[in-house]
């Protein structure tokens, strides 16, 4: 065996080397997005639901789970977020899609997505259930969730105001 095969068989030993560990890097830096875009996603619905009671001379709303740990993310596998008053339920299942970054059901790369979900008990004996999807979008370094109306073709950031629009509609 030459000096030659010797040099290429390490040259692709150290390609392949680094490949796997940007690769780590990057699976890192997604499951640190995923993080924070879970926390991110329930601290934007523990602040609706704060906000709203502030304004209830008794309080009536309530989120579910009431306070969010990185421990809580499950990976793989559905997440849930609930904010309920009075039979109305906004409810927010999110999961990680595969792969880590898609693109395959929004045009900005994601690493989280879900769905918001609204109804009532009307609404549930109609079989009617109002839904919005939700993408955790990374672009140009920054990541937010975004929210897609998939019959208006509406796209905006998750808010307050958008929830607060939401649960109006059930009462």
């Amino acid at each position: 065996m030459g000096a030659d095969d010797v040099m290429a068989r390490l040259a692709r030993q150290i390609d392949a080397a680094a490949q796997r560990e940007r690769a780590l890097a990057d699976m890192d830096e997604i499951a640190s997005l995923r993080l924070r875009g879970a926390g991110e996603l329930h601290r934007v619905c523990a602040a609706f639901v704060a906000s709203l009671n502030s304004r209830i001379a008794a309080p009536a709303v309530e989120i579910s789970p009431p306070e969010w740990t990185a421990e809580m993310l499950r990976e793989p596998g559905v997440n849930l977020v609930q904010i309920v008053s009075q039979g109305r339920i906004l409810q927010i299942a999110f999961e990680a899609p595969v792969p880590p970054v898609s693109t395959e059901k929004f045009a900005i790369p994601y690493v989280l997505e879900g769905e918001l979900r609204a109804y009532n008990q009307q609404m549930l004996e109609r079989f009617e259930i109002r839904s919005r999807l939700l993408y955790y979008c990374v672009e140009r370094g920054e990541a937010a969730w975004r929210v897609f109306d998939w019959r208006t073709k509406w796209s905006g950031p998750l808010d307050c105001a958008l929830l607060a629009g939401v649960m109006e509609s059930l009462f």
